[in-house]
């Protein structure tokens, strides 16, 4: 991988660590773990997932069930730039 491939990647993995982080943490709080809302490290987490769960949430509703299928879409798109970022002839 050259420099400017893995200069690229770093946002992808941030990102995708982001929402997997908010995952994990969203469903803590359904299964009543404490989690502080209040908490940086949390707040950043959960704040950096939005940048890119928001605009996907306006397009894709949630489900009647109350599924969110925003985070699977997010890392699907995530993944796909990964592999373009990965296949570029650099």
């Amino acid at each position: 991988m050259s420099p400017l491939q893995s200069l690229l990647m770093l946002p992808i993995w941030v990102m995708m660590a982001a929402i997997i982080g908010g995952v994990i943490i969203s469903w803590l709080r359904m299964f009543r773990v404490s989690v502080p809302y209040r908490n940086p490290l949390v707040r950043l987490i959960e704040e950096t997932a939005e940048l890119m769960l928001r605009p996907i949430r306006r397009a894709i509703p949630v489900t009647g069930g109350g599924l969110d299928f925003s985070p699977l879409v997010a890392l699907l798109v995530l993944s796909i730039c990964r592999a373009i970022v990965l296949r570029l002839p650099i």
